[in-house]
């Protein structure tokens, strides 16, 4: 049986192939402004490196804020469902999933079942995701993928009082004007964000294994800053930002 997830993000465009739950292709692109188009050729392109045709696969399910853009898909899920089942597979012991993507976060509780006891959402603000994050790295003028190295230079402590990304840029100009290190205001924004997806995580209630997945947990500061933040170990998978769309692929019912 050959199935096949789209994780159709606000930034980013995932697909994962499953063939008899195995996977044989992935592959990822900026989803653009015409994203209904990026999501078929992306489409196109992995099942051409599966070594299959469209006709060759089962069921295609999407999932993703602009899930609706893959409009050849047989069905679509929440976001919460796609990430607690890829979440979940990949780890049965999981009880907490927190995904952090480019503008949204959730924390998720499920039970031992994988089945979904309580969630959170943080989907009003871009301030406890990934665009706060490049936000933040251009005021910075630093590159994206350099900020969570820079910011583990710093053992500061330095708040940032903002719970808006534009009043927070604001405030992060400031401290720049200030003379303040970048390594310990990319420490702060880091702690920022962690402070967010925090707080959601202690109203649904958490608990041990927490497994943190979506592009944000590819930012070794921001890990480093969670960490701390919940005071307990955290579960990374390989290839974080893929999860959802593998828990898509898996959805069969």
């Amino acid at each position: 049986m050959i199935n096949v997830g789209i994780d159709v993000g606000a930034k980013n465009i995932k697909i994962v192939v499953l063939k008899n739950g195995e996977i044989i292709a992935k592959g990822q692109s900026l989803a653009g402004f015409e994203t209904k188009i990026t999501t078929k050729q992306l489409f196109d392109n992995v099942i051409k490196q599966a070594g299959i045709t469209a006709e060759q696969v089962d069921k295609i399910t999407s999932t993703g804020s602009g899930r609706k853009a893959a409009d050849f898909a047989n069905v679509s899920v929440t976001e919460v469902t796609a990430a607690t089942k890829g979440a979940s597979a990949l780890l049965p012991s999981v009880r907490c999933v927190i995904d952090v993507g480019a503008e949204e976060g959730r924390t998720i509780r499920c039970d031992a079942d994988g089945k979904i006891v309580d969630f959170a959402l943080n989907e009003k603000c871009a301030a406890g995701a990934g665009a706060f994050i490049e936000a933040m790295s251009r005021a910075l003028e630093v590159k994206v993928e350099d900020f969570g190295a820079i910011s583990l230079q710093s053992d500061e402590e330095i708040p940032l009082n903002a719970q808006c990304a534009v009043f927070a840029e604001s405030e992060v100009v400031s401290l720049l004007h200030a003379k303040t290190e970048k390594k310990d205001i990319a420490k702060a924004v880091n702690d920022a964000v962690a402070s967010r997806i925090t707080s959601m995580a202690r109203k649904v209630g958490f608990e041990k294994d927490i497994e943190l997945i979506g592009g944000m947990a590819k930012n070794i500061g921001f890990v480093q800053s969670l960490k701390k933040a919940l005071e307990s170990e955290i579960i990374i998978p390989d290839n974080p930002e893929y999860i959802s769309a593998y828990g898509a692929a898996l959805i069969t019912e």
